[in-house]
């Protein structure tokens, strides 16, 4: 029996052609989005979840979009008693408050490419690392890493960053810093071989703190930016031009990683830089 079997004996015809039975689920807790017209039976719609997926024991209703510095979205919580959990990926285990930290379960197959391509003994800095999924999936699957730093200016989210390098046993090659990107990374700079960039809109923004993180030799930068399919965007080529000052760089790949509206898409753009 799926959700829509179980609502049809409590909604009626036109309130079950509102509503949605895709979601995301973070742990044990289940995000799901209630249009406005049948938000009045999020009860009975969180209770169906709950008795379809034995895996969650908590249900949050979106309210908003993602928004502010933080990148955090509006939840409420319609079912269970916490917006806590622990979720699994790649064999590491990941702390996250879905009411408190930006994390984005869809980007799993992402981060587990980024860690396969890091080489021995790198130094990775990980910018708006959230509660650190890149630097926690990097550490687990490349135990003979350098070091990484993962710098993120939520403390709410440094906190569960700070717990998930502890419950995964990295303290000897991930630190969490909690600072701006703009204004904390001068102690990094020329100290590392790979800077990761996971904040779509804006990441190009900082293109140049990028650069300056890299070693004398170069070395990675992965940006992540929201485009349309096609070259690489005028907006973010300019950037990399007026930032890079006299250090030479090509674009090695721009990969697709997930469909962000109609007609566009979030995209890493891998630039080497030499």
């Amino acid at each position: 029996m799926n959700i829509r079997d179980i609502l049809k004996e409590k909604l009626t015809e036109e309130e079950l052609s509102h509503l949605r039975t895709s979601f995301d689920i973070v742990g044990d807790i289940a995000i799901i989005e209630i249009p406005e017209e049948i938000q009045s039976r999020k009860k009975e719609i969180a209770k169906a979840i709950l008795k379809v997926h034995k895996n969650v024991h908590n249900v949050c209703m979106k309210t908003g979009a993602r928004e502010g510095e933080f990148r955090l979205r509006g939840v409420e919580l319609i079912a269970g008693e916490t917006t806590l959990t622990t979720h699994m990926e790649s064999g590491c285990k990941i702390l996250v408050d879905v009411a408190k930290a930006y994390f984005s379960v869809r980007e799993s197959t992402e981060r587990l490419r980024i860690a396969e391509m890091v080489k021995p003994k790198e130094t990775v800095m990980v910018l708006f690392a959230g509660v650190g999924p890149y630097a926690i999936v990097i550490g687990k699957k490349r135990p003979d890493i350098g070091k990484i730093y993962a710098l993120e200016i939520n403390p709410d989210a440094v906190r569960l960053m700070e717990d998930n390098v502890r419950i995964n046993r990295l303290q000897t090659k991930v630190f969490p810093v909690l600072g701006d990107a703009r204004k904390d990374c001068k102690p990094y700079y020329g100290k590392c071989n790979r800077v990761i960039m996971p904040l779509p809109h804006t990441a190009h923004k900082f293109l140049d703190v990028a650069f300056h993180l890299l070693k004398k030799k170069g070395g990675t930068i992965h940006l992540y930016h929201i485009e349309d399919e096609g070259d690489v965007s005028t907006e973010v080529m300019d950037k990399m031009k007026e930032f890079s000052g006299k250090r030479k760089y090509e674009i090695s790949e721009k990969r697709k990683v997930l469909p962000y509206s109609p007609g566009s898409y979030k995209f890493c753009i891998d630039v080497r830089v030499f």
